[in-house]
């Protein structure tokens, strides 16, 4: 049989993980999976050769596929391998070899053809930190339970979308050390894929990896935080995740899972201009810090001075003036117009949109989302508008909402809905949105209140989300067929999440073909 393409990553030093086949911690993955390709990932104990296996069975009578790949200190001893020759919606079983010494075994389906008339489950989350607080040992938010429970619904595949590390945890958890270096990076990912629910998860199905901001720092971008930590953001994060990057694309790409899934997973990191709060133009004279709220109506803003005083305050129009800039990019030319013509001649019954932050109006918080970069979000919806069957899946903040996606929402002369829908998951493990709202207003209960009072509102009052929790760690099943797509959040323990201020009102979103 013939050697196959390698590419082999990442670094220094290994975790132990209790429950992986020695010689071989963290368990295994496969990425990127298609009708007929994978790339699988191990992370070897020690320098040196390995290699791996790919059968048709689980016991390894029937192996398809070998090659080998070097473990090398410079890449955490981690190693890659791209399969190819595959056959499509069949299973495979993987596995790694060092000597006498053995992985786990993962185990991954191929997508079916595009003809195909598949249905198909996958879910989604993300936003996880297993970061102990500062005097103790184990992670403090949770031990990734998130994780477990998407394993347990036996999908076709699962997506890690964003902030799968913490290079720079929340200050709840103290001073943490922020981690800037490759090095630093590797070990905030070996901590990470130490926990068992994610190492399990990473091998039981097609895992696709997507990074957002936290892979790098806090609402990062190039023009704001510098090329090097970029460089090495990327360094780690491919090291770690069986991902497709180049320097021209960074990691967007698209995936096809039979007639009915089409995901275009963006990259809305790589090529972005500059934040709109950069140097301070955004800033609320009564915080010295960017306004909470800058893009909501002055008439919202003063009727919720009430909860937040700084609200009154009306914003400057240099800073409404940049958010709105048509010269400045979220995607980047070249993403933005690969994308849109992608979506534009996709003949998969369902374009689902792998966002790594919301494109609806949220407007509390807007700047590192496409709300700071409005000239642009409004473009895409634009361009897309006439598309049928549209949804875009995100995380990002912390919390489950269902919302329309909209080019206006409170502005006059009134809401302007595009006909697609946005479905937003996670925390797997981190501070929640509610309990973020309520530290950066200075006030305990004002989550609860600006949920019922603005979000659950419909416009003009609010964003007239159907379903939002604020409060939840969470993930999203999806399931997809030729007629219809439903999307449901549910928590740590597999239950539905409700609504927070109608517990019988489930977070479901049920979309018909149109």
């Amino acid at each position: 049989m013939r050697r196959l393409s390698i590419a082999a990553i990442v670094v220094a030093g290994s975790m132990a993980l209790p429950t992986a086949a020695h010689g071989f911690s963290l368990g295994v993955a496969a990425g990127e999976v298609t009708t007929s390709s994978a790339r699988v990932w191990a992370h070897a104990s020690s320098s040196g050769r390995t290699t791996f296996q790919v059968a048709s069975d689980r016991r390894f009578r029937n192996v398809v596929r070998r090659g080998a790949a070097s473990a090398r200190r410079s890449s955490d001893n981690t190693v890659q391998a791209v399969v190819r020759g595959l056959r499509p919606g069949r299973t495979y079983w993987y596995r790694w070899m060092q000597g006498r010494r053995r992985s786990d075994v993962g185990r991954f389906e191929t997508a079916p053809r595009s003809t195909r008339n598949a249905t198909v489950s996958f879910a989604f989350t993300g936003d996880a930190d297993a970061t102990p607080k500062v005097g103790t040992r184990g992670p403090f938010y949770n031990r990734f339970q998130v994780y477990r429970r998407m394993r347990l619904e036996r999908n076709d595949f699962n997506i890690n979308l964003g902030d799968t590390i913490y290079s720079d945890s929340d200050r709840v958890l103290g001073n943490t050390p922020i981690a800037r270096t490759v090095p630093q990076k590797w070990a905030k990912y070996r901590r990470n894929i130490a926990l068992d629910p994610l190492s399990r998860l990473r091998g039981s199905a097609a895992f696709f990896s997507h990074w957002d901001d936290h892979e790098f720092i806090n609402d990062f971008s190039i023009p704001d935080d510098g090329r090097a930590l970029y460089r090495a953001g990327v360094k780690a994060f491919r090291d770690y995740s069986p991902v497709t990057y180049t320097s021209r694309d960074g990691l967007y790409r698209t995936f096809r899972w039979g007639r009915n899934v089409e995901l275009f997973m963006l990259d809305e990191r790589s090529f972005r201009s500059a934040n709109a709060d950069t140097g301070g133009t955004c800033d609320n004279p009564q915080t010295n810090r960017p306004d909470e709220a800058p893009t909501a109506p002055q008439e919202r803003r003063n009727f919720f001075a009430i909860a937040y005083a700084p609200l009154g305050q009306p914003v400057s129009q240099a800073c409404l003036n940049r958010i709105n800039d048509p010269r400045r990019t979220y995607l980047g030319a070249r993403q933005l117009q690969r994308f849109l013509a992608a979506v534009r001649r996709s003949n998969a019954t369902w374009k689902i949109v792998v966002n790594e932050l919301p494109i609806s109006q949220l407007y509390y918080r807007p700047y590192d989302r496409w709300e700071g970069f409005e000239a642009e979000r409004k473009r895409v919806l634009e361009a897309l508008r006439r598309v049928r069957n549209v949804v875009w899946l995100t995380t990002d903040v912390h919390m489950v909402g269902i919302f329309d996606v909209r080019t206006r929402t409170l502005e006059a002369p009134g809401p302007d809905d595009t006909g697609m829908d946005e479905f937003i998951a996670g925390p797997v493990a981190t501070e929640t949105f509610a309990k973020e709202l309520d530290e950066n207003t200075g006030a305990q209960g004002n989550a609860q209140l600006f949920t019922s009072l603005f979000f659950k509102q419909p416009p003009p009052q609010g964003t007239g989300s159907p379903c939002m929790n604020p409060d939840i760690y969470s993930y999203a099943q999806v399931k997809v067929t030729n007629t219809a797509l439903t999307v449901t959040a549910k928590d740590m323990n597999g239950k539905v999440v409700v609504d927070s201020t109608d517990r019988r009102t489930s977070c479901v979103l049920s979309l018909r073909r149109r």
